[in-house]
């Protein structure tokens, strides 16, 4: 017996053994990646929300899963809170991972599409106009790739067919307009095949190809005029990987034909050029040529614009930029480059890995990148983003995207010289602002996250308190402190649960403004009050949107309700007072009773040795008589704490103990 049990132990240890060795050290050469892929143990479908957000200084990111780098993101035209986005995911099957919100707030994982293939990776993204979504795959040996069709916004993928073919890499772009060639998809694969569908990703069609040397080809759809979706875009990456030549083609009648506008030596070096490969602190990187092209009805309708990093000055060792440049003739002649990135010394920092999109309704262009300025020594980097509202001309001011540094050469993701930890990210915007994906290596893996652009940051005030029976008030705050370009309103809507099994909870917003806030930094008193409510523990959850339902941020704050408080054995007190509480010490509850001679405004707050206010209680026109309310402490450090009442004319102090 002995032997058998150690002989299963044995067995057990050298299996766990296999599967670090696997998860950590595994690696497998595909011959047609220029790069190991490394394996990790293959993660099941999950839900994220609410704990996939991630709140640092008041401003919330989304960490929604853990896959491997690269990221096509798109927004749905006819909702503007569902979004979808897709890393690889090369330890599975799929090739890729998907995941979707359709409130803007709840990310989940979609059901996965039957590929019926091994995929590869490589995921992009799009909409068309009629809200379906199309994700894009690389499959098998890498010979080209796969589409899968949403109808419902990600949730799930019904459909899937052979579209690109080629090698790596690959991108997708639908119209989005109507127009004589509504819904229609364009797809792009090195080594420059262009295929069309025209039957909502059914077939594909090989319309077009042309020399794309270097990997980066990219689509993308914009007006003719007053033609909606007439005008095709492709750009080729072509020649010498440090001087590599865009080539710039169009198609003016749906992609049937096509025609080369110019070809533009606007790329360069980007850091550091080590084995052949572009780096920046040892993370590999590409000059991609990044298109999109502005379909609103505003007054840059039609504008193709580029964007791309390159070194200032251009040269090995150097530090990128990001640079901008726009075409308003189908991209025969490009204007001058325009330096996105603001920051101060520009030869210090390391600004690279960029991604475009323009806006549909308003014609503002979004571009984010990565950002080394906000490290004295370079080696860790945030998400930056800008946006521009005259046509490419000039941007807003730079500000963080991502809400915590991260080290770039995340040594514990991927290994080499310099090291794969991806090649792109995306993002997508809806009218009021942008929803930006990319790969974050702030837990030294690799993970997926999103948030918004521009964007405001949310607080409660406080995080608790403690409303007594039979109708007693509280007020909370919510606070916007703070705003990163955001100028729009915020519109607040609050629950609380469970449901109570008597009584009921009334919300009301007492401040002037309501529920709405217009100008920053401001706030708003969020009231709770009660009506014979049960006592016990409640939740109240606070709700802030913009007018069209984002950005989105919630937050959470404990509500006690107490006992009912009336006059005790009828008599009215001969005078105010305020009682020591009981017990004293205490831990962590404990309650603060208090006399009311005539109906009076009644306020009790409690504050820390340094003067600064914890919680506060308010009650409006409180009966005469015994009263009390219970402060629980659960969340605060053993100290000396005082409390104060105000009552009319009336006011006292006393000191309690927190002893944990």
């Amino acid at each position: 017996m002995k032997q058998s049990l150690l002989s299963i132990v044995t067995v057990l240890f050298l299996v766990i053994l296999s599967v670090i060795s696997i998860s950590v050290n595994s690696q497998v050469v595909d011959p047609n990646r220029d790069y190991p892929v490394y394996i990790r143990p293959e993660l099941p479908p999950s839900l994220f929300s609410p704990n996939a957000v991630v709140t640092i200084g008041d401003y919330d990111n989304w960490n929604i899963g853990t896959d491997f780098a690269e990221v096509g993101m798109a927004g749905n035209p006819l909702s503007p809170t569902n979004f979808a986005g897709a890393w690889n995911n090369l330890s599975t099957s799929y090739g890729a991972y998907s995941y979707y919100t359709l409130n803007g707030l709840d990310w989940f994982a979609s059901t996965q599409p039957t590929w019926s293939n091994t995929m590869r990776g490589d995921p992009v993204m799009a909409f068309d106009g009629a809200g379906n979504l199309f994700f894009d795959n690389m499959y098998g040996s890498i010979s080209g790739t796969k589409v899968a069709v949403s109808t419902n916004g990600g949730v799930n993928f019904y459909t899937t067919s052979f579209a690109g073919t080629g090698n790596d890499k690959n991108w997708i772009a639908a119209v989005q307009t109507g127009g004589p060639y509504a819904n229609y998809l364009i797809q792009v694969m090195t080594p420059g095949n262009i295929k069309r569908s025209t039957d909502h990703g059914v077939t594909w069609t090989q319309v077009a190809s042309y020399s794309n040397t270097l990997p980066g080809a990219m689509p993308c759809i914009g007006p003719n005029g007053t033609v909606n979706g007439g005008a095709f875009y492709v750009v080729t990456h072509t020649g010498s990987s440090t001087a590599a030549t865009y080539n710039f083609y169009c198609s003016t009648d749906g992609g049937t034909t096509w025609s080369l506008k110019s070809s533009q030596n606007f790329a360069g070096y980007v850091g550091t050029y080590v084995n052949s490969r572009h780096s920046v602190q040892n993370m590999r990187t590409r000059p991609y040529p990044f298109l999109t092209a502005d379909n609103s009805n505003g007054p840059y309708r039609g504008r193709l614009y580029l964007t791309y990093a390159k070194n200032t000055p251009d040269g090995s060792g150097n530090k990128p930029d990001i640079y901008l440049r726009y075409s308003t003739d189908f991209g025969t002649t490009w204007s001058a480059g325009v330096v996105v990135n603001d920051d101060p010394s520009t030869s210090n920092n390391n600004n690279w890995f960029p991604a475009t999109w323009c806006d549909i309704k308003t014609g503002n262009l979004y571009i984010k990148w990565l950002d080394t300025r906000d490290c004295p020594t370079s080696d860790s980097c945030m998400v930056y983003g800008t946006f521009s509202t005259n046509g490419g001309a000039s941007f807003q001011p730079n500000k963080p995207i991502s809400n915590k540094k991260f080290r770039i050469n995340c040594t514990s993701c991927n290994g080499g010289t310099p090291a794969y930890l991806g090649d792109y990210d995306y993002l997508s915007s809806n009218g009021k602002v942008a929803m930006v994906a990319w790969t974050d290596f702030r837990n030294n893996s690799f993970g997926n996250y999103v948030g918004y652009f521009p964007d405001f940051a949310m607080r409660m005030n406080p995080t608790s308190g403690t409303i007594a029976n039979p109708n007693g008030t509280f007020d909370f705050k919510m606070v916007v402190p703070s705003v990163k370009l955001y100028t729009d309103t915020v519109i607040v809507t609050s629950t609380v649960t469970p449901t109570p099994a008597v009584g009921s909870f009334a919300i009301t917003y007492p401040s002037a403004g309501g529920n709405k806030l217009k100008s920053y930094p401001d706030s708003l008193i969020v009231r709770v009050g009660v009506n014979n409510v049960t006592p016990g523990a409640y939740t109240l959850t606070v709700t802030s949107k913009g007018p069209n339902g984002t950005p989105v941020h919630q937050r959470t704050v404990s509500i006690t309700v107490t006992g009912a408080t009336a006059i005790i054995g009828g008599e009215t007190p001969a005078s105010f007072k305020l009682s020591q509480n009981y017990p004293n010490p205490f831990n962590p509850v404990t309650r603060i009773d208090y006399s009311l001679a005539k109906m009076t405004n009644v306020k009790i707050t409690v504050y820390n040795l340094l003067g600064r206010e914890i919680t506060s209680f308010f009650r409006e026109n409180q009966n005469p008589g015994e009263h009390y309310v219970m402060f629980n402490a659960a969340n605060l450090s053993t100290g000396v704490y005082y409390y104060t009442i105000q009552a009319g004319d009336f006011t006292d102090k006393k000191t309690m103990i927190l002893m944990k």
